[in-house]
């Protein structure tokens, strides 16, 4: 799930409360019992992960067979991308699938770690998952159980050079967060290293920088984490600290609601979030720099979209002029989520379970305030001008194909609001 986005609350609601070569497929048929996260990233490099040489995985399809082992050297960053063995961590997510196809068109050897019942609320079959990873070498394992996915690598039987993680809670709520944003992203970083990773890149979220939500803190304690080991712990260890601005598919959830007549719903007056969003093509393209780019090393990357920050307002008069209609919009107070959210707050102290739902309304209030650039620490304002832009792909582009098209296979994952 995409969280640090800006969107349309009222309008897009909808409540929804044994490794082993076989047949051709490379696939995870193991069961082992799961073991407590690792409570520190040092790991035990003489033993297990020594007995794995350094080797080079082949790309293959995800149906085909045959995978070569050639030594390789410690320095990934001296090789070709076609000897570089990364392994993807949320590959079957939003953007995890974006970034293993950048990542085998330019060549690298891609193992893609998915869930056996993948995509939302597991959907997906293992068959489908290789369709959608075909190209990459797809795994079946469970980030989530340190133990399972040490396994799954170990049972390669190679090393690894570069992990990347676009792992992200589904939802928002609080024991997602801590299991994804934090515990399962820090498995893939101790699992990784343990088989000889020395490059991590980290898809995280820009709205971070101003932490009111519980998978934010979770986020920023992985990250100091992350950072802690790299340059106080290990200094042959490197990261890139990838942070998006808005998806423009979590601007698309009125497109086809505007274009059926009804007006544009933004709070206030559409002018309390701004964002330069980019595109899943464009953020897998700078995900996927920061593997060999030395610039990008041991950097905390806030990334944009191309062209100038845009409002609701501003984004849907954009979606108006497309479909050649005079705007019309519907201005919600955003007091109205405040009372919402005080109410939910007030029962959660009598009943506990009622937090959740409280965290899910002050996600949709932080989207309705807060704009996703950068926190200038100077002013305590959000920072068009300091708000990197990369990529090409603009909204408006993205509007124009969602009214031929449609919004189909554009979730974003479980969404509570």
């Amino acid at each position: 799930m995409s969280l640090c986005s800006s969107f349309n609350v009222f309008a897009s609601y909808s409540p929804k409360p044994k490794t082993i070569f076989k047949d051709s497929k490379f696939i995870s048929q193991f069961q082992v019992k799961s073991s407590p996260l690792a409570s520190t990233f040092h790991t035990n490099e003489s033993s297990t992960s020594l007995k794995y040489k350094r080797a080079r995985l082949k790309p293959i399809s995800s149906l085909d067979s045959g995978i070569s082992e050639i030594a390789t050297s410690p320095s990934f960053r001296n090789k070709s991308p076609k000897d570089i063995n990364v392994l993807v961590v949320g590959s079957t997510g939003y953007i995890g699938r974006f970034v293993v196809k950048e990542m085998i068109k330019r060549g690298f050897n891609v193992i893609a770690v998915a869930r056996e019942k993948s995509g939302i609320r597991g959907k997906n079959d293992k068959e489908e998952t290789l369709k959608q990873l075909q190209g990459a070498n797809v795994c079946f394992s469970d980030v989530t159980e340190l133990d399972v996915l040490e396994k799954s690598i170990e049972n390669l039987g190679f090393g690894v050079d570069v992990v990347v993680s676009c792992l992200a809670s589904r939802n928002g709520g609080i024991k997602d967060s801590w299991k994804i944003d934090y515990e399962a992203t820090k498995n893939s970083l101790v699992a990784g290293k343990k088989f000889g990773a020395k490059h991590f890149v980290l898809l995280s979220a820009i709205c971070v920088q101003k932490p009111l939500l519980e998978f934010q803190r979770a986020k920023l304690k992985f990250e100091a984490e992350l950072m802690d080991l790299a340059e106080q712990q290990d200094s042959s260890f490197t990261y890139s600290i990838v942070r998006p601005t808005a998806f423009f598919k979590s601007l698309g959830g009125q497109v086809e609601i505007v274009k059926d007549g009804k007006p544009y719903v933004m709070f206030g007056d559409g002018k309390l979030c701004a964002c330069k969003p980019i595109s899943e093509q464009d953020l897998a393209a700078f995900i996927a720099d920061c593997v060999l780019e030395e610039n990008k090393i041991n950097q905390v990357l806030p990334i944009g979209g191309p062209g100038k920050a845009l409002t609701p307002l501003e984004q849907g008069e954009i979606l108006f002029k497309i479909l050649g209609r005079e705007p019309k919009f519907l201005k919600v107070p955003i007091e109205i989520m405040d009372f919402v959210i005080g109410v939910l707050d007030s029962i959660a102290k009598i009943f506990p379970s009622v937090g959740e739902a409280a965290e899910f309304g002050k996600i949709g209030r932080y989207y309705a305030a807060e704009s996703m650039l950068i926190l200038d620490p100077e002013t305590g304002e959000y920072s068009e001008e300091k708000t990197p832009s990369y990529g090409k792909d603009t909204l408006e582009d993205f509007f124009a194909k969602v009214i031929r098209e449609g919004m189909a296979g554009q979730e974003l994952g479980e969404q509570f609001f």
